[in-house]
């Protein structure tokens, strides 16, 4: 059975919404990766001596980080949200992309205002700025507004399911997963004790509803893979009301965090562990069998026409570093390299779902589609680097090689630290070029504007 997994594009302003939404993630992504650059070189063997600045690498590191996950993920969350919106309360859509995207450049221009002390908080690194911080509470304001206008002008899921209606009651259970999580970062703010201060306090901070915006990305890569798998002709084994159940399966564990925070302080060793048992077995209830089904469904399937194997081969990517990263998280002992490996991996899966789904958003948006056959190779291209890099950083951590230093705090006293460095270096290289092509496949579309078929339809309408 085959249903069609994918959302219409209305042709009005929530049209031009998800485009403001979509610039933002691109841009956000760009500015990351400028620091992305700077962060493999600073902990590359021999390279490394040219950033020997390590204070520069964890500053770079903390927006790097901010840009490439909160931002352009959230961001793509607008642009799908939007889509899934009615008319209703425009205003407040723009409002919310214009405060994030303040709030945004101002996280890019944050280390250039003095000294960050950057502190390397798990899910929101911080620099300890006034200035950083009001950027960052701009972005949380503004994606309330977003999930609150995504909540109230939602469209409707539809008595009849359907594969777009399965795909708009997935992206419901994101909004009221980041909403969830905004509520756990306020709870966790108003309960912590003021005897936490430095590091330990952003840690706690941010764990739990950090670990709730992780059902919030996947839940949206989720509903990426189903429209990409569709869009790219696998016939997928799989009902919109089976797809619409995993997705509440997907949100239901997410009510378990109240009674975490009903049942145990927020600076207690109980509540830090539950939280990760959340993560690691809650979030698999949805992935795990919506995986299965696509991967039954692309070995039942033909290959793709040319121009949606960018498509098929964006969605074969992610599906496989979102796996390799699920596997390495089981693999951590102690805090070492092994951990960005796992999260590199899950999060590169999730932004590889939100590339393909670009290319196949960007003439439905109005805009030039992709150029074929450099869209197809550039997945591949940089699920390879990224792919390297987590190897590489998954064999140096069984060195002991630890997490969040550079230089000679690397301690790379053996060929086997230096090699695996090595490997991880090279990987990120690639990735970035991979990334980089990307933005170059993307915004030479953007710039060739609307087809002329589109400018016609919108004279006549």
């Amino acid at each position: 059975m085959h249903e069609e997994f994918v959302l219409p594009v209305p042709g009005d302003g929530r049209r031009a919404l998800a485009s403001g939404w979509l610039w933002l993630g691109l841009l956000a992504l760009s500015a990351s990766g400028v620091f992305s650059l700077l962060l493999v070189l600073s902990r590359t063997p021999y390279l490394q001596d040219v950033i020997p600045w390590i204070d520069f690498f964890h500053t770079a590191l903390v927006v790097h980080v901010d840009l490439s996950v909160l931002v352009w993920f959230l961001a793509f969350g607008g642009v799908l949200w939007s889509l899934n919106s009615t008319p209703r309360f425009m205003a407040l859509g723009w409002v919310a992309l214009g405060c994030a995207a303040l709030s945004a450049a101002a996280m890019v221009v944050a280390p250039f205002t003095g000294p960050g002390h950057p502190l390397m908080s798990n899910y929101i690194p911080v620099l300890q700025t006034t200035f950083f911080a009001a950027a960052l509470l701009g972005f949380g304001f503004a994606i309330a507004l977003l999930v609150l206008r995504s909540m109230t002008a939602h469209a409707q899921v539809g008595q009849r399911i359907e594969g777009a209606g399965a795909l708009r009651f997935g992206l419901n259970t994101a909004a009221v997963a980041t909403a969830l999580a905004l509520l756990a970062f306020i709870w966790s703010y108003l309960a912590l004790p003021d005897s936490v201060t430095g590091n330990p306090y952003y840690e706690l901070l941010f764990w739990g509803g950090g670990h709730m915006l992780q059902f919030t990305y996947t839940l949206l890569m989720l509903v990426a893979w189903l429209w990409l798998a569709s869009a790219s002709g696998v016939q997928l084994p799989l009902t919109p009301r089976v797809a619409l159940l995993l997705f509440f399966l997907g949100l239901v564990m997410l009510f378990m965090a109240p009674l975490i925070y009903y049942a145990h302080p927020v600076n207690s060793t109980e509540h830090i562990r539950l939280f990760t048992w959340l993560m690691a077995y809650g979030g698999s209830l949805a992935t795990l069998p919506l995986a299965l089904a696509i991967v039954l469904g692309l070995l039942r399937s033909a290959a793709p026409p040319p121009a949606r194997t960018p498509l098929r081969a964006a969605l074969l990517s992610s599906m496989l570093l979102f796996g390799v990263g699920g596997v390495i998280g089981f693999l951590i002992q102690g805090s070492n390299v092994t951990i960005p490996a796992h999260y590199h991996g899950s999060i590169v899966g999730v932004t590889l779902a939100f590339m393909g789904l670009t290319y196949d958003l960007l003439p439905r948006l109005g805009y030039a589609g992709p150029a074929t056959r450099p869209a197809r190779i550039q997945a591949y291209v940089y699920a390879g680097g990224q792919l390297l890099h987590v190897t590489g950083l998954v064999w140096s951590g069984g060195y002991g090689v630890q997490r969040k230093v550079a230089g000679t705090a690397q301690a790379l006293d053996g060929m086997e630290k230096i090699a695996a460095m090595g490997l991880m270096g090279l990987g990120g290289l690639i990735a970035i070029i991979g990334g980089l092509m990307f933005l170059v496949i993307v915004f030479v579309a953007m710039a060739k504007g609307r087809r002329p078929s589109d400018r016609q339809r919108n004279a006549e309408t």
